[in-house]
């Protein structure tokens, strides 16, 4: 038997994003997903989080997208005061690490300061996976007791399943993607899979790269049969 763990990102991106994970939880395979902290949707994933307490929730640590929590982390924000691209972080990777660790400590903290208890956590762009940022990650995972989502790179981190697979995205996303995992995963182990369900309200329009396909996972995540040697977990 597989154990599948079926992961939305971005809860908390925008309303129609929210809803869009909660119909595909509600009414599909979604089990677990992750919140952005920072975002115009938070408030609103928030509530619906605690509308659906069968919904695993861990958080979305955010450098790329939106504006910080903080004031005074002057390194991470362009000058309108919003983090810098994931374009530019990957070209100067100049962040300043004691304010990023702040940063992402206080977006934790607003997630239990909300009443939520995180199951885990992940970060938007896999930013949490760059060797730069492993002794935060591993700052963070270790004082919080939580277990991270697996990344590329081979740390010493306490991990949310034993495989991680990020390929159900874009061109790659099918009614039969969950069919071929037999074929990437052992029987026996747990597999986290990525997914960005949604519906596509203005935020996203507006100011994500990914829109009309976050739909289409919704279709499918909330129609897809898995096969019998899958189990979610």
């Amino acid at each position: 038997m597989i154990n599948l763990i079926v992961n939305a990102d971005d809860f908390g991106y925008s309303a129609g994003v929210n809803y869009g994970i909660i119909e595909s939880h509600q009414h599909g395979i979604v089990n677990s997903t992750t919140i952005m902290m920072n975002m115009p949707g938070t408030k609103h994933a928030i509530k619906l989080a605690k509308q659906n307490p069968s919904l695993k929730v861990g958080i979305h640590l955010v450098l790329t997208c939106g504006k910080p929590i903080l004031s005074d982390v002057s390194s991470l924000v362009d000058d309108n005061g919003c983090f810098k691209s994931l374009s530019y972080w990957m070209k100067h990777k100049d962040m300043d690490l004691a304010e990023l660790e702040r940063e992402w400590t206080a977006q934790i903290e607003a997630y239990y300061d909300a009443g939520l208890v995180p199951n885990h956590f992940d970060s938007h762009h896999h930013v949490h996976g760059w060797e730069e940022l492993y002794p935060i990650v591993k700052k963070l995972s270790d004082k919080y007791k939580l277990p991270v989502r697996r990344p590329s790179h081979s740390f010493k981190l306490s991990y949310y399943s034993d495989i991680f697979l990020d390929d159900f995205y874009g061109e790659t996303i099918s009614e039969n993607y969950f069919n071929c995992l037999k074929d990437k995963v052992a029987d026996g182990h747990t597999v986290e899979i990525m997914t960005h369900p949604g519906f596509v309200d203005q935020e996203v329009l507006n100011g994500s790269s990914y829109t009309l396909l976050r739909a289409q996972e919704t279709y499918i995540l909330t129609h897809v049969k898995l096969p019998e040697y899958i189990s979610l977990v």
